[in-house]
């Protein structure tokens, strides 16, 4: 098993990825959505959005990998698909040195096929993966690759959309105070 290089980037990579504030939250049907449509467009029976912190990879949505809600960064697949602007393909993982000894491989997983688009942020912070697996070797069309890359620029939106909204509240909040605030500050002046 290889160990994923950090990326020249990997400090502003993670600030990024915290300003997100999206690590350990639950479920949301937007990421649910995309991860469906990856086994939909691909056949593949699992997917996963996978954000990979300092020392994980923590799933936002997992569909098909049950009772497994992040693994070790180290052997994982997206840590060496957020090193490349491409998908990452691994027909069969079985025969990759680079994951021979990954727990997904040789644990209960059993996982062998991997592809993953990386998830780029508007900055250029690649911060995880759409990705989808499969017990058995395989290999993707170039259109269902092209869905896949897709659906991580999607994931990227959604991510970023979502911290916007969080934002906007949070800024609507500080207003309401503040006007409350003030009202009240005027009537015990009066």
């Amino acid at each position: 098993m290889s160990i994923a290089e950090k990326p020249d980037n990997e400090q502003s990579r993670l600030a990024a990825l915290q300003a997100l504030d999206v690590l350990d939250t639950g479920p949301e049907a937007q990421f649910n959505i995309l991860a469906k449509a990856a086994c939909l467009a691909t056949g593949a029976p699992i997917s996963l959005l996978s954000l990979v912190d300092g020392a994980r990879q923590w799933f936002k949505a997992n569909i098909g990998l049950t009772g497994i809600a992040e693994t070790a960064r180290d052997g994982s697949f997206c840590a060496h698909t957020i090193l490349q602007d491409s998908v990452l393909e691994v027909p069969d993982a079985r025969r990759d040195p680079r994951f021979q000894g990954s727990t997904l491989v040789t644990g209960s997983s059993r996982i062998c096929y991997y592809a993953g688009a990386p998830i780029c942020l508007e900055d250029g912070s690649r911060v995880g993966a759409v990705c989808v697996m499969d017990r058995k070797p395989r290999r993707l069309a170039s259109q269902q690759l092209d869905i896949l890359r897709e659906l991580a620029q999607a994931a990227a939106a959604q991510l970023e959309g979502r911290r916007a909204m969080a934002l906007l509240h949070e800024t609507s909040g500080e207003m309401e105070y503040h006007a409350t605030h003030d009202a009240l500050t005027g009537l015990v002046n009066r």
